[in-house]
């Protein structure tokens, strides 16, 4: 990982007890950083999260892929954070994506009904991937996926991959890129 005042002057002068941002240049993809989020995002540390993202933009880098690996709790308030993000990125021509987020916190964008807004993926290679075919989704011919819920049986349908919790029993599944389904 890079520096983060070397990619962003004047990133590290600020500091917020919640949350820690470390940056990476992503050279496969122009304008492109992934950025890493360890901590949470709450009401009390959004404002701050924001101004950092700010400096991101500003500073010319439009393609954001979100790391959420380390990202233990997010409020409403911090989702809504990330949506003046993607209206910060979107008319520069850029894109936004979020990347391994933790199964607490993809159950609240789940339950706030923004699985569909976000772009989620699971590895660095899909974040790559998706900003090189310019946000063209390239899902295999697996999808749609009907599949039976490993708990209770219920009949599932995936559109894609990723995680989410089954309507019936609420257990969280995960399906990869080829289509297999998991727990958790």
């Amino acid at each position: 990982m890079a520096d983060n005042e070397s990619l962003v002057p004047g990133f590290d002068d600020a500091k917020d007890a919640g949350i820690k941002i470390s940056l990476s240049k992503v050279n496969d993809v122009p304008n492109c950083l992934s950025i890493f989020l360890d901590g949470y995002i709450d009401t009390y540390n959004s404002s701050f999260f924001q101004k950092q993202i700010a400096k991101i933009v500003e500073a010319g880098f439009v393609n954001l892929a979100f790391n959420c690996r380390s990202l233990n709790y997010i409020s409403s308030t911090g989702i809504g954070v990330f949506i003046s993000f993607f209206k910060l990125v979107k008319p520069k021509g850029g894109d936004l994506v979020l990347l391994e987020i933790q199964p607490k916190v993809f159950e609240v964008f789940q339950i706030l009904g923004f699985l569909q807004f976000f772009n989620i993926r699971n590895s660095m290679d899909e974040v790559i991937d998706y900003f090189k075919t310019g946000g063209v989704q390239t899902t295999s011919s697996v999808f749609p996926k009907v599949f039976p819920c490993p708990i209770c049986q219920k009949k599932l349908k995936a559109v894609r991959s990723g995680r989410f919790r089954c309507s019936e029993c609420k257990s969280i599944l995960a399906v990869d890129g080829q289509g297999q389904v998991f727990r958790g």
